[in-house]
């Protein structure tokens, strides 16, 4: 599974960067490809690309916050889930997304 996402906390600091380890380590365990945009305090980092964005099964926003670039999303499969979940569970979430993709 090709996997595009964004992580963003109300601080914009611990759980984002938290959540986007998590994400990362929990993906190529599991033998997706991934990338993670964080929003925060610092501004936007490691900006998703148009291609990747066109490439990608799914977006997980792992976001509790709203986010800038929403449009980009327009006609993807999207995912929104509180940075909490994918801190506690990451590999259970992406296999949730895998199964619903599978049906």
């Amino acid at each position: 599974m090709k996997i595009v996402a964004v992580a963003a906390c109300t601080s914009g600091i611990a759980h984002t960067y938290i959540a986007k380890e998590k994400l990362i380590r929990a993906a190529e365990a599991l033998g997706h490809t991934i990338h993670v945009e964080t929003q925060g305090t610092v501004g936007t980092e490691d900006e998703l690309t148009p291609e990747e964005i066109k490439a990608a099964d799914v977006v997980i926003l792992a976001v509790d916050i709203a986010i800038t670039g929403m449009e980009r999303f327009e006609g993807k499969r999207q995912v929104k889930v509180p940075t909490s979940l994918v801190v506690k569970a990451p590999k259970q979430l992406l296999n949730k997304i895998e199964a619903e993709l599978n049906k």
